[in-house]
């Protein structure tokens, strides 16, 4: 990776500072690890829930699924009716790391997260370290998702952000690969010490 000058720096959220994971919620409603993984893989699939993250509405995405699989019907309206049950909290060392950023004062925050754009106000009234960020775009509110590469344009263009200065940080490869496509220069995150030691090589 080419270490130019970075002046801002753009988070994604689930995954990396917030921990979100629908197995929260199923281990409440199945009895078995197996039969959670055997309803998230064929049914309630990732898949699926990213069609929401692009804004497909949640009661149009619940309905399709209750159709197809009327036999699972509570398990499947779960999914958005209890949706808060899913989130496991902040990310602690990773706030802690973003917070350092925020106090230092020499880069822009931004954050660039797959996400609907009916449930992230359920994550707004929970972090209170979401309103560090200088803005956020949510892929359901612009109705595309990473790794569209219209999605990492929007962002560079709304915020006036020169991509070869900017520095692009997400836990999924697909999303860095797209940001590095854009010419955002872009690490993959793996855990809060990694992160900050790859920071404090970049910075």
């Amino acid at each position: 990776m080419s270490n130019r000058h970075i002046q801002t720096i753009i988070f994604d959220l689930g995954g990396v500072l917030i921990d979100w994971n629908p197995r929260y919620l199923y281990r409440k409603i199945f009895d078995t690890e197996a039969q959670i993984e055997s309803f998230l893989a064929q049914i309630c699939t990732g898949d699926w829930n990213e069609q929401q993250d692009a804004g497909r509405p949640l009661a149009t995405a619940t309905q399709l699924l209750v159709d197809q699989h009327p036999e699972q019907e509570a398990a499947i309206r779960a999914f958005y009716d209890r949706w808060i049950e899913m989130l496991g909290g902040p990310i602690d060392g990773t706030v802690e790391v973003f917070r350092k950023l925020k106090a230092q004062g020499t880069h822009r925050l931004y954050a660039l997260t797959n996400w609907s754009a009916e449930t992230f106000p359920h994550a707004l009234e929970r972090y209170d370290f979401l309103g560090w960020f200088e803005g956020i775009l949510v892929s359901g509110q612009e109705m595309m998702k990473k790794p569209d590469p219209r999605i990492y344009q929007l962002i560079l263009d709304r915020y006036n952000i020169e991509p070869s200065t900017a520095l692009f940080i997400d836990d999924s490869q697909r999303n860095v690969d797209g940001a590095l496509a854009s010419g955002i220069q872009a690490i993959r995150f793996e855990s809060p010490q990694k992160l900050q030691e790859d920071l404090d090589r970049l910075l």
